[in-house]
Formats: structure tokens, C-alpha cells, sequence
């Protein structure tokens, strides 16, 4: 009888050995009790976290152990009063080994249900993902479930580079990873959003997006869509402040697209800076009508139909080099593919079934052709930087890494030539509230009416402004839009984008060119200075 006391004592003892030994979340990983595992940090481009792990205690139950079930519910609806009352007794009743009761609680809960001495009650500590900018970059950084596994964005992008497999395979708990770099740059990103909810307010417009990219690298060095959420909070996935409309969203850009016609137009040799085209009144197409917002009713040259951003001589210019060559163009320019970055959301382009001859008239203007706003910036990029289409991304990349991954698509006189056209248009033409001074600044102004069942709806419009800096030698670029701004007095009376996205633009230059380490100059070049300067250089 005494061996056989000693036997049992001694299993006894080696089980608690084997338990003390143990790690909890070892026994407890997978299924519907898995267990927050560690991220990796991730961080601005100047080293500022953006995202971390932080430890905080989950609640759970053995129900096996507990003594008397509806005494836990008691004690723990004390420290806890919104715990479901249903669910948690369902769970405390059922007998099993392991139940989650509430995950992420506040240390003071912790204590105060520590004290209550229930058995069968434990705490285990998990990882959980907090966002110290709150709302700032929550469309690009997404967001994770309760499991820490990335479920948008970038944090579902790291997911997808590996960190899932390791979650599965139960190697990526509490194990210190690689922090992961990114290009955006959040005193900039601060910037932008203060300045677009600030347009949003003014203008009362629906939604207000923005971005700056930088030209020579394709980097994104900001990207806001407002409204946004805190990623800090749970939410509804549908909601609207959930979308990105940068990269999810597809419009019409309206007459910011006229500059990939142009570009178009002078990289094909057989028009150039002195042509002309005739804009003296409409073009019809059967039952269809293209004339321009203020007819200037004459003869146009090129910088001309820019400046004053004539739908008749951008249409007539397009259609003179024919409707194949317009779609080649733009299917070189990443127009008519959806856009791929790192975030995993994206939308295809809506392109026309049947491409004819009126497809490409209004497409030359912004009009019948719906791509993603930064699928558009892309392309605006290769038309100031050389020449170059460079895939954007959210990742640092420097000038030596973006050449490897470049695509030439313009000849480098004709990147010359619209770095002259942005800049002319903000000496003499729409662009000019965009102008700030010392930094030379060019843009194109963009508005276009949205498509209400099925029809164009003249009060209901979408403003953009694609401002570049500084056009001498291109570095930045920054787009803004505003969903359906209204008209103040501020405006006399119009509600397209000269009179609000070009301001908002030029706000926003103002504020992040000193971030971004360029000073205001005195004596700089006029747009025929800066083209001749680059025809000076071609010939050497």
C-alpha cells in the first residue's frame, strides 16, 4: 500500500513538473482559441513607430476546473459588466478544457478579478497591435483581427510575405522580428490631412483625398482618404471610412488626364510644341457633343489648348494620331491594368467595351476611362522624371533600386517639354492658386462631372489638381481631390478645382517642402527658361 501511495505521489509530482515546464500558449495554440502572435514593428521612413506590439492580459476560463460556474459569471460580471451574459455562462457550462472569456483587458480588470480568487479563471498575456498615430495612416497600414494576423493593408501585405506561414507553424510568438521600413514620412502625412479636412470642411465636399509621391523613386511619401477610422478601434468593414479611394476607387480624373494626350502627342514626333488644332466651335458625334467649358472659339496652339484646357483641341489632337495608337499609349502607361502595390486592395480600371473613335475623344479629356487616382499619379510621375514609369511604392526605395525596376516610356525631350507646360499653366494659366512662392510649382487643373444613373450630372463634380515641385528639377508631386465641393462666396460662385483643389494644393507645398528639405529660392527660372535650359543640356 505504501509503493502504491508513493507511485501515485510521484505521478503527481512529475505531472506538475511537466505543467510548470510547459509553456500555456504552447497547449493552447490553434483553432478558435489561437493566440495573438508578434508583429513586426513597422516604421516611418525617418524611424518613428507607426505600428508595435504591446503585451496586454486576455481573460479566460478552464470550465473543468471551476467549482461553481454561475458564482464566475457573478464575480466576473463585477470587474466586467458588458461581457455577454448569455455567451460567457454557454461557455462556462460547457465542460471543455479552454474558453476565451474576453480578449485584451485592462491591467486594473486583471487585478480587481485577480482578487476575486476564483479557480478555473486564468489570464494569459498577449500580443496586441497598437497605432500610436491613431486614424493618420489607417488606410495605408490597415489593420489586424483579434488574433494580431493582418487583415488590411500593409499589415495584411507582411502577412502575406511569410509572417502568416510562421503563424501556422507556431514559430512568429513572442519572437523579435525585422522592423519593416516604409516610404511615408508621417510629420508630412500630418500635413496632408490637416490641410484636406480642412478643404472638406470649407467646401462641403464629401470626401477629400491627397498624396505625395516622390518622382525619381516612385515612393509614396504620404496618402490620405477622408474620411478614415482609428485602427485602434474596432469597426464596420463597410463603412465608408474604410475605403481607400486612392487605390480601392476608380474615377474619372476629368482634364488632370488631359497631360498623359499631351504627352502622348509629343512623344509620338508628329506634333509638337507649335502646332495647332482648331477648337472653333463643337465636335459632334451622332447625338453627342464635345465642346469646351470656356470656348475660346479660335485656333489654338498646343500650350494654348493646355492653358485654357480646351476638351476640342485636346480631342482634336488625340484623334489625329488614331484610336490604336491612343490605346497602345495608354496600356503602356499602366492605364488599362490594375494597379499593383503593396496594399492588397486594388480595382481593375473601367474601360470601354467597344473603343471607337468617341471613346477616345472624351478619354482624351478625362472623361469615358476610370482609373485609380494613383494609378494616374504614376503616370503623371514618368512625364516630369525623364521619362521613367515607376511601379509606386509604400516601401523605402532609393534612386539606384527605382532604376531597376523602371520602364522608359517617353523620350526624355518630351519630359522637357510638359515639365514646361505644367509650369507655364501656373504662370498664365489654371493652375496659378497653386503658386508658391520660391518653389516653383506647376501643375494641371482637373474637374469632372460625375455619372448619376447613368447620366452626367453638371452640380455633382470631382476637382483635382496634380501640383509638381520644383520644375526645374522635379523631386514631388501632390494630388488633391475633393468629392463634390460646393461653391462659397470665397469662390464667386464655382465649384471647380482652380477655385479649390489648386489652393488646397498649394497649402499643402507650403507646409511639407520645408519637411521634405527644400528651402524657398529667389530668382528662379520662367517656364521658357527651364525649357530651354533642358534643350541646352539634350544637346550636349
Amino acid at each position: 500500500m505504501a509503493g502504491a501511495f508513493c507511485l501515485v505521489f510521484l505521478a503527481i509530482a512529475g505531472q506538475l513538473v511537466h505543467l510548470g515546464l510547459t509553456d500555456p500558449k504552447q497547449s493552447r495554440r490553434g483553432g478558435s482559441d489561437a493566440l495573438a502572435s508578434a508583429r513586426p514593428d513597422i516604421l516611418d521612413r525617418n524611424g518613428d513607430v507607426v505600428a508595435i506590439d504591446v503585451k496586454s492580459p486576455s481573460l479566460f476560463a478552464e470550465p473543468r476546473r471551476l467549482i461553481d460556474p454561475d458564482e464566475a459569471l457573478e464575480g466576473l460580471l463585477k470587474v466586467l459588466p458588458d461581457l455577454n451574459v448569455r455567451e460567457v455562462r454557454t461557455r462556462l457550462n460547457s465542460g471543455r478544457g479552454f474558453a476565451w472569456l474576453r480578449r485584451e483587458i485592462t491591467p486594473a480588470q486583471q487585478r480587481a478579478i485577480f482578487r476575486l480568487g476564483l479557480p478555473g479563471i486564468g489570464f494569459i498575456r498577449e500580443n496586441r497591435r497598437v497605432y500610436p498615430d491613431g486614424p493618420i495612416l489607417s488606410h495605408v497600414i490597415g489593420g489586424v483581427n483579434v488574433d494580431n494576423q493582418g487583415i488590411a493593408g500593409l499589415e495584411k501585405y507582411i502577412d502575406k510575405g511569410g509572417l502568416a506561414d510562421l503563424h501556422l507553424a507556431g514559430f512568429a510568438t513572442d519572437r523579435q522580428q525585422e522592423p519593416v521600413a516604409l516610404s511615408m514620412d508621417v510629420r508630412v502625412q500630418h500635413a496632408v490631412r490637416d490641410e484636406l479636412a480642412a478643404a472638406k470642411a470649407k467646401f462641403s465636399a464629401l470626401h477629400a483625398m491627397g498624396l505625395v509621391t516622390d518622382v525619381t523613386t516612385g515612393e509614396i511619401i504620404a496618402m490620405v482618404s477622408l474620411p478614415d477610422y482609428d485602427p485602434n478601434q474596432s469597426g464596420d468593414p463597410t463603412d465608408q471610412a474604410y475605403l481607400n479611394r486612392l487605390t480601392t476607387g476608380v474615377y474619372e480624373m476629368g482634364s488632370t488626364f488631359k497631360a498623359l494626350s499631351f504627352a502622348m502627342a509629343l512623344d509620338s514626333g508628329r506634333i509638337g510644341l507649335n502646332s495647332s488644332f482648331d477648337a472653333r466651335g463643337a465636335m459632334s458625334f451622332g447625338r453627342f457633343k464635345i465642346s469646351d467649358y470656356h470656348a475660346e472659339n479660335r485656333v489654338l496652339s498646343v500650350p494654348e489648348i493646355f492653358l485654357v484646357s480646351s476638351n476640342v483641341g485636346t480631342a482634336k489632337m488625340v484623334l489625329s494620331l488614331g484610336v490604336e495608337a491612343h490605346k497602345a499609349f495608354l496600356k503602356k502607361m499602366g492605364q488599362l491594368d490594375r494597379l499593383v502595390t503593396e496594399l492588397p486592395e486594388s480595382s481593375m480600371p473601367i474601360v470601354p467595351k467597344r473603343w471607337g473613335e468617341v471613346n477616345s475623344a472624351t478619354i482624351a479629356f478625362g472623361h469615358g476611362l476610370s482609373v485609380a487616382p494613383l494609378q494616374a499619379v504614376m503616370a503623371v510621375n514618368s512625364m516630369v522624371n525623364g521619362g521613367y514609369l515607376i511601379p509606386p511604392t509604400f516601401l523605402k526605395r532609393d534612386e539606384d533600386e527605382a532604376r531597376k525596376v523602371a520602364t522608359r516610356v517617353l523620350k526624355p525631350e518630351t519630359s522637357d517639354k510638359m515639365r514646361y507646360l505644367f509650369r507655364l499653366n501656373a504662370e498664365k494659366g489654371t493652375a496659378g492658386k497653386a503658386e508658391v512662392p520660391g518653389y516653383l510649382v506647376g501643375g494641371k487643373t482637373g474637374t469632372a462631372e460625375k455619372v448619376v444613373n447613368g447620366r452626367y450630372a453638371k452640380n455633382k463634380l470631382l476637382t483635382s489638381f496634380t501640383a509638381v515641385f520644383p520644375m526645374d528639377k522635379p523631386k514631388y508631386l501632390v494630388l488633391v481631390m475633393l468629392d463634390e465641393p460646393k461653391p462659397t462666396a470665397e469662390t464667386h460662385g464655382y465649384a471647380t478645382s482652380g477655385w479649390n483643389a489648386a489652393p488646397t494644393a498649394g497649402k499643402i507645398v507650403e507646409r511639407i517642402a520645408p519637411m521634405l528639405g527644400l528651402s524657398p529660392r529667389q530668382n528662379l527660372p520662367n517656364a521658357e527658361q527651364i525649357l530651354r535650359a533642358s534643350q541646352r543640356v539634350g544637346m550636349r
